[in-house]
């Protein structure tokens, strides 16, 4: 491990339209080099367009930042907290230039995907490099969270809290998010599946 200090906390996000307009322009965005028609963009947004055309994960990263930022500040830790998206504005690679205008030189980031995937974790890590390449800017991403007691901690909560209102009998079904085998498959090294095991263990 590398025992010098970070300059700052890098949040690192998927990103997601703001209002109605910004759909079918972040769908490109995500699906660029795929060759999928704006036709078909424009039937996947319909389903932005049933929250009002805005994702609720941008205010989410944005309490999640102001979270972090009381924390900080509550225990006296003098660090700047900056936010990158994926696939849209505030960008990954425009956060990093001003990161770098701003003297940081070496930051841990923090990647708002818990498990293993291609799109969860490796693309990730490529678009960290690819944000930092030619810039005076080392970039440390943290280990996955997924089986981190406050991350988990939260939901089990949750869970129990919610069920003590619940009849006798209620059942509890785990859903998560679903990725094609062959990309479960490659996760965590080739044939290692870590997708579907981290899943199944925090199940």
């Amino acid at each position: 491990m590398d025992p010098r200090p970070f300059d700052a906390l890098l949040l690192v996000s998927f990103g997601g339209p703001e209002k109605p307009d910004d759909v079918v322009p972040f769908l490109e965005n995500v699906t660029r080099g795929r060759g999928i028609p704006r036709e078909r963009l424009v039937e996947v947004g319909e389903h932005y367009f049933g929250f009002g055309g805005k994702s609720p994960i941008n205010d989410q990263n944005r309490a999640l930042i102001a979270a972090i930022e009381a924390d900080l500040a509550a225990h006296d830790i003098d660090l700047p907290v900056y936010w990158g998206n994926r696939n849209w504005d505030p960008y990954l690679r425009e956060t990093t230039e001003q990161m770098a205008a701003d003297g940081v030189r070496r930051a841990v980031c923090f990647v708002t995907s818990a498990y293993s995937s291609y799109s969860g974790c490796r693309q990730y890590r490529e678009n960290l490099y690819e944000a930092q390449e030619d810039l005076p800017l080392e970039l440390a991403k943290l280990r996955h969270y997924y089986n981190h007691p406050g991350f988990v901690g939260p939901f089990v909560d949750e869970t129990r809290s919610a069920l003590a209102d619940m009849p006798a009998g209620t059942h509890v079904v785990f859903v998560t998010h679903s990725i094609p085998d062959a990309m479960n498959e490659a996760s965590g090294g080739a044939g290692a599946g870590a997708y579907l095991r981290q899943h199944r263990e925090v199940a």
